[in-house]
């Protein structure tokens, strides 16, 4: 029983001594100019970036694409949605400088019962996200 008693203190000691380098915040690395923001990062703009998470961009940019649906197709990477909320992402942070480039993934086939294609959607949705933008500016 007394050794069992020793093991536990020298082993909660232990544990108490490696704690302290545990429990320190990492250290930031100096930014003399070289390293930039991580893709995920809002822009200048405050506007999450065209890799952050589905959430926040769906925040950012899902008032202008509320005519998508959210449900996913089968065969095709993400929904109709998140591939619009990308392309507004790449819009908004300056990857693409025009609607119709950054929507150049979304269909152009008319589906029967909706307005317009889903790439005609994407490029109006783009054109007022960029007036938006600019009005803001200015």
């Amino acid at each position: 029983m007394r050794i069992t008693i020793k093991a536990a203190v020298l082993a909660a000691t232990l544990a108490l001594a490696a704690s302290p380098a545990q429990a320190l915040p990492p250290q930031a690395p100096s930014n003399d100019g070289t390293q930039r923001a991580p893709a995920g990062a809002p822009s200048d703009h405050g506007t999450p970036g065209p890799k952050a998470s589905l959430p926040e961009k769906a925040k950012a940019y899902g008032h202008y694409c509320q005519s998508f649906s959210k449900k996913h197709v089968a065969g095709t990477p993400g929904t109709p949605f998140s591939r619009c909320v990308t392309d507004m992402a790449k819009l908004a942070t300056n990857r693409s400088r025009s609607p119709r480039k950054a929507c150049a993934d979304q269909s152009r086939k008319h589906v029967r019962g909706e307005k317009g294609t889903a790439f005609s959607r994407c490029v109006a949705a783009g054109a007022k996200l960029l007036r938006a933008q600019t009005d803001r500016d200015s």
